[in-house]
């Protein structure tokens, strides 16, 4: 069991580990004004971005779902990983050292290492041993493929191409004597458990080093190189506690800034036509490693192409022209409506994949079969036409059948009549007979999405809803809201005033519990820094829902340009100002009800007392007066 990290190098990683750099491997950020930066929710399917990041806080909160925290909790919700796992994942990105307590180590000594951390870096040293064998003499015939194929050794290293041994433990000897253990390299895909012990999994085949957004490599892609080899053509790593095929997309670390840029992802089938299309000029290609394209994938490219309602994005498939790339082609397209961007389908009419159609034709070939692409509505609805004789009535009846659940799926208002025109024409028949097939069509070829069902009544069941970080309806809840923005953005400024407060101020309930969780972790004054006070505050919250308004509160603008201390203590005044206010209105109640009882006594006492907290109100009043506009 690994050691406890110790605390001042988690710190250090949290200081040095920059979010923005962290959170632009998975989402595309753009100014959202006050030094906050915005993007498509990791968390939740979105379609207007809700979620930011602020990099001077060292923070990130989705305004919709209310996720949150600082980037060690971002690397460990993305990448599914623990707390120790994500500190290491941070500290080897960014050169942080890392010390363990023994003293929390059931073993006391030995490998403190997390197992994704072990994991990573024994990919990492096999990708680098594959590369060097593929420049030894026994990879004469690898080279040979590579060159065939039309690729330079430039071209070799830029993709991290390798090559393994044909021997049976040329990998696993290596990485044991780097320390790693039968079990690790098992675990990890890179050997095979055999009755005498690990054996190499990849033997006698090129491979491609298979990495996450980050650059780590997390698994490999081979293809045999002799028919001797009674294996697959291509053989990928299993699934394993770091790789998950489903959640990744071949050439994405190379490709993701260009997608992120031109709004544009072109989707391939293999890793050589990853190769050659990024060398013929389109570095936004990436593929899909030995799985079809699912609703994962979708999800990694959308917060990728910034794919909102705001964008014109365009996602690109390219297919073989076979019967298996149609197949193909129909499977993304049931995941096409999950993009906002427009989706297209390109296909060589010889039946080319881009690295024979580069091989054969040059680049120019391969960027031109992407300039005629076509729209995937109209590529599915053609090939499912091309399966009918619509040269006889009953052909052009079944056709019109077979296409009016595709349709009938078509979600955007102005498209479908539009497609339906189109098909009316194909089919020969007029648009209200197609129309009246459409109605009786049984379902259509996509589910609508419970958030997609009635885009008139959207459903929020997000924390925003019952949340002081929204706008809030009273005078009273908006200032509770902004007092809490200062003590939270600006701790250092608000000077003795913050000692004046008390929990029965604050009238809205998750205000009140983040005050709390505020006087726990100590004065303002007395906090180091400002994201350290963040830090404190958010630890001392008894719940995640108040976690959640604490992020929300330290990122949410302020209604100034420049913050300052007269500032930050005049929103106090006002808070305090409008209690005494209540308290005076409370006090003038029980006056009342004390002259329909007769009790003198009490009430000189409750008049000393409204007369004090009138003269109070007063002074409160003086001080915040010019400085706010609430």
């Amino acid at each position: 069991m690994a050691g406890r990290i110790r605390e001042e190098d988690v710190n250090e990683v949290r200081e040095r580990a920059r979010i923005d750099e962290v959170v632009r491997d998975t989402v595309t950020l753009r100014p959202a004004g006050s030094g906050s930066l915005k993007g498509l929710c990791p968390f939740h399917e979105e379609r207007t971005p809700s979620f930011h990041v602020t990099p001077n806080k060292n923070m990130y909160h989705c305004f919709s779902c209310g996720e949150g925290g600082d980037v060690i909790t971002f690397v460990r919700k993305v990448d599914a990983l623990s707390f120790v796992e994500a500190v290491e994942k941070l500290a080897a990105r960014f050169n942080v050292s890392l010390r363990y307590d023994e003293s929390n180590s059931k073993s006391g000594a030995g490998d403190n290492r997390g197992q994704r951390t072990k994991l990573v870096e024994a990919h990492n040293l096999a990708a680098k041993f594959y590369q060097e064998r593929l420049h030894s003499p026994e990879a004469t015939h690898a080279r040979e493929f590579l060159a065939q194929r039309g690729f330079a050794p430039e071209t070799w290293v830029t993709f991290g191409v390798g090559y393994a041994p044909a021997g049976w433990n040329a990998l696993t000897d290596f990485l044991r004597g780097k320390g790693f253990t039968h079990e690790d390299l098992v675990t990890g895909g890179l050997a095979v458990s055999g009755q005498r012990g690990a054996y190499d999994r990849f033997r006698d085949r090129v491979l491609w080093p298979i990495r996450d957004a980050g650059g780590s490599t997390i698994g490999f892609g081979a293809r045999k190189l002799s028919e001797e080899d009674q294996g697959p053509k291509y053989l990928n790593t299993p699934e394993t506690p770091i790789y998950k095929k489903s959640q990744v997309l071949y050439g994405l670390d190379l490709a993701r800034r260009d997608i992120a840029k031109q709004h544009k992802a072109v989707i391939v089938e293999g890793y050589t036509d990853v190769m050659a299309c990024h060398i013929a000029g389109l570095p936004i290609a990436v593929a899909t490693c030995g799985t079809a394209f699912g609703s994962e994938h979708v999800r990694l490219l959308r917060r990728l192409l910034m794919d909102d309602d705001s964008a014109q994005a365009q996602v690109i498939f390219t297919f073989d022209g076979d019967a298996a790339g149609r197949k193909a082609a129909l499977k993304a397209f049931s995941e096409d409506q999950s993009f906002v961007a427009s989706t297209f389908v390109a296909v060589e009419s010889h039946g080319l994949d881009p690295c024979d159609l580069r091989l054969t034709y040059g680049d120019a070939a391969v960027l031109e079969l992407i300039e005629q692409k076509v729209p995937m509505f109209e590529f599915v609805i053609r090939s499912t036409l091309s399966e009918y004789d619509l040269k006889t009535a009953e052909g052009r009846v079944a056709a019109m059948r077979a296409v009016a659940p595709i349709l009938k799926g078509i979600k955007d208002a102005a498209l479908r009549p539009e497609y339906i025109r189109t098909v009316s024409g194909w089919l020969g028949m007029d648009e209200a007979t197609v129309r009246e097939a459409i109605g009786q069509s049984a379902g259509s070829a996509t589910k609508p999405t419970t958030a997609t069902a009635n885009p008139k009544l959207p459903i929020d069941t997000s924390p925003r809803a019952n949340s002081i970080a929204s706008k809030a309806t009273s005078g009273d809840a908006a200032l509770e809201r902004l007092a809490l923005q200062c003590v939270l953005q600006a701790p250092a400024l608000v000077g003795e005033w913050f000692d004046s407060l008390e929990a029965s101020i604050f009238t809205v309930p998750a205000a009140q519990a983040v005050y709390l969780a505020c006087t726990t972790a100590g004065n303002p004054n007395d906090a180091s820094a400002p994201q350290q006070w963040l830090h404190d505050v958010i630890a001392q919250a008894t719940d995640e829902a108040t976690q959640g308004h604490i992020r929300a509160l330290a990122m949410e603008p302020l209604p100034i340009d420049e913050i300052d201390e007269r500032y930050v203590q005049a929103v106090l005044a006002r808070l305090l100002e409008v209690d005494a206010g209540r308290r005076v209105e409370q006090i003038k109640s029980e006056l009342q009800r004390g002259e329909i009882e007769g009790d003198t006594s009490q009430q000189q006492e409750l008049l000393a007392q409204l007369f004090s907290l009138e003269q109070y109100r007063r002074d409160m009043r003086n001080f915040a007066v010019g400085d706010l506009s609430i």
